[in-house]
């Protein structure tokens, strides 16, 4: 029922009919596992935007995750190693040469229809911009219990002009965030946030920056993300992450001493404080202590994750 509302939705931007353009300097990589009911949504709802991708690159771990998922010529589908770093590397080293802007949306994220052309419209503004993370507003990670039907019903009346801001020196989200290839060069995801790429966003757009690029978040790109809890890695995995991956990012400096306390404290009382009414953050804080465990001990690294 879905599937059959978005095709039916006209191709016309929100202020009026214009035809989708497609250009061709544009990819959109979306990398999943597990979730084939929600990737082929996306790549459909991302057939509707404005400014169209000249190519959607899905990089996936069986063939079962792009399960009716239909071959199309904008599509390219891309078998990788499990992991999501892992996998918009895949992403990346696939890229056409003709592009140049490429784009991450996660298999779960409903960009507004204007999302790719205010972005687009943005890095040719300023030459000076090499990444853009978009406005989320509503994510299904904040507690918010979200549908698909859910995300086109919030989009609908969403109107761009009404969030006409900037905010210089964002770091990415990675479930919505777009790079200017020149801007990203050689440099690829760390693959050593393996078994759970908790903020392998942070570290790559950190890199990015040291190369001289601004990194924005741009008001107007909006969308809202599910948040689907299928197909994610286990609580204690992610408790483990959430101190071993911001401590790899300090010792590689992509990563402040001053976030790096803000962001373990808050993760670590946050579970703490919950854990006596919540099972998941009881599972959180296991793998929190385990790690601060490993941590005193100079074990404590994010591809240990794994044995959870």
């Amino acid at each position: 029922m879905l599937m059959a509302s978005l095709a039916a939705r006209p191709t016309v931007t929100a202020h009026g009919l214009r035809p989708i353009a497609i250009d061709p300097r544009v990819a959109v990589g979306v990398a999943t596992r597990g979730r084939p009911e929600f990737v082929r949504l996306v790549v459909e709802h991302l057939r509707l935007q404005t400014l169209a991708p000249a190519k959607i690159l899905v990089a996936c771990v069986e063939a079962t995750d792009v399960e009716g998922l239909a071959a199309a010529p904008d599509l390219v589908v891309i078998a990788s190693e499990p992991g999501l770093t892992l996998q918009r590397n895949a992403i990346l080293d696939r890229l056409p040469e003709d592009c140049e802007f490429i784009v991450f949306f996660d298999d779960d994220f409903f960009p507004q229809r204007e999302w790719l052309a205010r972005s687009l419209h943005a890095f040719e503004a300023r030459p000076e911009i090499a990444c853009i993370t978009g406005h989320v507003i509503a994510n299904g990670v904040c507690g918010q219990n979200l549908s698909a039907e859910d995300a086109l019903e919030r989009l609908e009346p969403a109107r761009p002009d009404d969030h006409d801001w900037v905010e210089e020196n964002i770091s990415p989200y990675g479930c919505n965030m777009a790079f200017r290839r020149s801007a990203i060069g050689a440099l690829r995801f760390d693959e050593q946030l393996v078994h759970y790429g908790w903020l392998e966003d942070r570290d790559f757009g950190a890199q990015v920056e040291r190369q001289g690029g601004r990194l924005i978040k741009l008001g107007a790109a909006l969308g809202v993300h599910l948040g689907v809890a299928s197909g994610r890695m286990s609580d204690r995995r992610l408790g483990y992450a959430q101190i071993a991956n911001p401590l790899h990012l300090l010792f590689k400096r992509t990563m402040s001493p001053r976030l790096f306390l803000l962001r373990v404290l808050t993760d670590f009382a946050s579970n703490a404080l919950k854990a006596p009414r919540a099972r998941a953050r009881r599972a959180r804080l296991a793998g929190n202590l385990i790690a601060l465990g490993e941590a005193l001990v100079g074990r404590c690294k994010p591809e240990r994750a794994g044995r959870f």
